[in-house]
């Protein structure tokens, strides 16, 4: 992402990247690369409001391991 300026967050750190859920420009402290997400939208996510983090692709149900 190409973009400058300061945390949406926590006005301190250069911005990183956007939240995915929120489009917050947010700073490495407060973005999971993982989710995509910004702090408080990942917080919000595990509280179970209804939206989920994006999962990976190559596991589309979320499951990691698969027993046959």
């Amino acid at each position: 992402m190409s973009a400058s300026g300061l945390c949406e967050l926590c006005s301190i750190n250069e911005v990183v990247d956007g939240c995915d859920r929120c489009g917050r420009l947010v700073c490495e402290t407060h973005y999971d690369e993982e989710t995509g997400l910004c702090t408080d939208c990942l917080k919000q996510a595990k509280e179970g409001d209804g939206e989920r983090p994006r999962q990976d692709p190559d596991r589309p149900d979320g499951v990691d391991t698969y027993e046959f």
